[in-house]
């Protein structure tokens, strides 16, 4: 019985973190300015109630900022 509450324990764990991660998506801006770039990323994850970290970004002539969305 002790075996089986365990597994149990642990494919509940299991799910929760695939759930999560399974929301995890990347996005790429493009902007003339950092802040332009990063109020892109914003207004993205405020549309699909998530959270966002910026992940890489990268300025040449423009700016181009990637981000992960998690919620």
């Amino acid at each position: 019985m002790k075996t089986i509450k365990t597994l149990t324990i642990a494919a509940a764990a299991a799910l929760s973190l695939m759930s999560a991660a399974s929301f995890a998506q990347s996005v790429s801006v493009e902007s003339s300015t950092l802040d332009g770039a990063e109020a892109k990323v914003a207004a993205i994850a405020q549309q699909q109630g998530a959270q966002y970290k910026i992940t890489e970004a990268n300025t040449n002539n423009r700016v181009h900022m990637t981000a992960e969305l998690y919620k």
